[in-house]
């Protein structure tokens, strides 16, 4: 059965196009000029979802979409305009929008869109996330940007591919969620996830976790222990920070990915596994590999798809609705009433440049909550780390660009958006600390 989508924009021409790159997507469409015909056509049409134009000619898109969930309750709306604005995308995710489009509207994304819109109606996730083998599944791709959409679309194809996947990102960027987001929607979603964070590990230690060992095998091996490789047959294991596996267990792992077949520590035989492989890390592999610190026949095998999960520093527009996202679920969490953001605090968190990405967000908001802001938070509520007291390991992990950009929102945020004493203290002229702010996307506080 074909799925209904119903197109409401005031121009003939937008409708003509989507209705031609919809029926071309194999979907039934319907056309509606206002808010009126739309209610109207409705009823009888009974669509699947709704594409909504946000200026209709006779009330705008937020109007209709109460009228249409009058009509059909569980029916998601999204949104398209061409005047975007971060609080008209909040306050339309808040009325029960589905997603926010600006236009010019990418029609890659917004079939990707739609196709997610109708999935999760038809299976509707859980209040505490989606849930597949008992694991939480937050979504990894929350937010309107462009980046984080054409990373949506990205996975949603190499979802199904049993190839092995890279991820790379910043420290706190959300792979693991991505990594965990793979597996639940990949044919082998009904089996074993397994993952391991490399970071730190001894080599004898990554050996007998990742491929066991036989009883007697060294001092200690009381009794025989499966490896993960073992534990995830038919299923995924995913290897964080991949870049800090030592370098003679690296032969062992690239044998597994090519040929399928391991042994454990103190066995003379080779077991078969079936696995999909994922890893990811915060390091340049190919930086790692000219160091001979990463050998580069497994760098090419691991890196087959990459995929970048971008930082929360280059995307302050997903901000509110990432924000929105998290205080709701640590409402639920610590079971508070919910609470919201005050303009002012949104425009402070928009302009921090956020060092450590999705996951000091959730610190500096769970932090607020338990500390007691009450119903709003306000921007006195909102304590940030100490932007440059960046470990080794965080500073390598940044580009030059980063901490510039790191750097220049700290001055402004402590001169309150003053941009001239702000440039006085920087070094720079007025003008170029326009042109940065403009070039790095940073909010000027107040």
């Amino acid at each position: 059965m074909k799925r209904k989508v119903l197109v409401v924009d005031d121009e003939p021409g937008v409708r003509c196009l989507l209705r031609s790159f919809l029926e071309a997507k194999g979907y039934e469409v319907a056309e509606a000029e206002n808010s009126r015909a739309a209610q109207e056509l409705a009823p009888r049409f009974r669509p699947d979802v709704a594409l909504v134009d946000y200026a209709l000619p006779d009330a705008t898109a937020l109007e209709l979409l109460r009228g249409l969930k009058a009509v059909q309750p569980g029916m998601p709306v999204v949104i398209l305009t061409g005047h975007a604005t971060i609080e008209l995308a909040v306050r339309a995710m808040k009325h029960g929008a589905q997603n926010f489009i600006a236009k010019p509207v990418h029609l890659a994304s917004l079939a990707l869109t739609l196709q997610k819109a109708i999935e999760e109606r038809e299976n509707p996730p859980h209040p505490a996330g989606n849930r597949k083998n008992g694991l939480e599944i937050p979504d990894p791709f929350v937010g309107c940007s462009s980046l984080i959409r054409e990373l949506a679309e990205q996975a949603h194809k190499v979802a199904q591919s049993s190839s092995p996947v890279l991820i790379q990102g910043a420290t706190g960027t959300g792979k693991g969620v991505l990594a965990r987001w793979l597996h639940a929607h990949s044919s082998r979603s009904g089996e074993p996830f397994v993952d391991l964070n490399c970071a730190g590990l001894s080599r004898e230690f990554l050996e007998t976790e990742l491929f066991g060992h036989e009883k007697g095998a060294f001092t200690g091996a009381v009794s025989a222990k499966s490896g993960l490789f073992e534990i995830a047959d038919k299923g995924t294991i995913f290897l964080d920070e991949v870049g800090d596996v030592d370098h003679q267990v690296q032969p062992k792992l690239l044998k597994v990915l090519e040929e399928r077949r391991f042994r454990r520590l103190g066995d003379v035989r080779d077991l078969s596994v079936d696995v999909r492989f994922l890893a990811a890390t915060h390091e340049d592999l190919g930086m790692l590999v000219q160091e001979k610190r990463f050998r580069s026949d497994l760098y090419f095998r691991i890196n087959t798809i990459r995929l970048t999960v971008p930082p929360l520093s280059r995307r302050p527009e997903d901000i509110p609705v990432l924000a929105d996202r998290i205080l709701t679920m640590l409402a639920l969490t610590l079971r508070l009433p919910h609470t919201s953001l005050s303009p002012e605090a949104l425009k402070l968190l928009q302009g921090y440049s956020w060092p450590g990405n999705v996951r000091e967000l959730r610190n500096v908001l769970e932090r607020s909550l338990v500390l007691g802001c009450g119903r709003t938070i306000a921007p006195e509520h909102l304590s940030f780390e100490e932007d440059l007291n960046l470990s080794p390991n965080e500073m390598g992990s940044m580009t030059l660009t980063d901490l510039e950009r790191l750097h220049i929102a700290r001055v402004l945020r402590e001169e309150h958006g003053r941009v001239q004493v702000a440039a006085r203290r920087l070094g720079i002229g007025r003008s170029s600390l326009y042109k940065k702010i403009k070039d790095y996307g940073i909010a000027i506080g107040s």
